[in-house]
């Protein structure tokens, strides 16, 4: 079986341990930047009118507790 090197998902320049499993702190900073920017997600609706307004009520709790 022949190993094949790792690349970085971002970039695609070959993986650095220390940063693992990316090249660079850089790229490591960014792929945190789409995580936090909300960039990774699955989307999906809520089903009722209900959920709707649960979802709304949590996040401005969240947001007036700021």
């Amino acid at each position: 079986m022949v190993k094949t090197k790792e690349n970085c998902p971002l970039c695609k320049k070959p993986m650095q341990k220390l940063y693992s499993p990316f090249c660079s702190q850089k790229c490591a900073d960014i792929d945190l930047n789409h995580w936090l920017g909300g960039n990774y997600r699955i989307p999906s609706e809520p089903k009722n009118e209900e959920e709707i307004n649960e979802l709304h009520n949590s996040i401005k709790e969240t947001l007036d507790q700021k």
